[in-house]
């Protein structure tokens, strides 16, 4: 871990070995996987996190995290009606999957997360140990 990285921890885009193995061990069983639209965005208590879901409810929703990443995987409940032939669609059906990979920075026990109309808005929280203080010169 570099000196940078350990005083500015964050939140990274690309996947560490162990998590990639336990998101492709996931991905087997969803079937081919498409990367939802996000935003990430980060303040000194934590990082916001928006996920763009359509077609994903309540009971096709799975959110993870743990020490090494943070993963949403979001699986679409519609259903193509019997007899009916799409002329254009704008979207494969498959299910979602988004890994993000962190520093161990997140507080785990403070991490929220509400989905409506198919949008996601995670907080997550920092550690108390990563948050900036305010030092005094004497």
């Amino acid at each position: 871990m570099s000196l940078l990285s350990s005083v500015v921890p964050s939140l990274s885009r690309t996947a560490s070995p162990d998590s990639a193995a336990t998101a492709q061990e996931s991905a087997r069983d969803l079937g081919p996987t498409v990367k939802p639209v996000y935003d990430l965005n980060e303040s000194t208590d934590g990082f916001a996190l928006t996920v763009y879901l359509p077609g994903v409810e309540h009971a096709g929703l799975e959110v993870r995290a743990d020490s090494e990443a943070f993963t949403v995987i979001g699986r679409r409940t519609w259903k193509k009606p019997e007899g009916w032939t799409p002329l254009y669609s704008e979207s494969d059906q498959s299910a979602y999957q988004l890994v993000l990979t962190h520093d161990n920075v997140l507080d785990l026990d403070k991490v929220q997360a509400e989905l409506r109309d198919g949008v996601l808005r995670v907080t997550l929280a920092k550690t108390e140990t990563v948050k900036p203080r305010k030092i005094t010169v004497s």
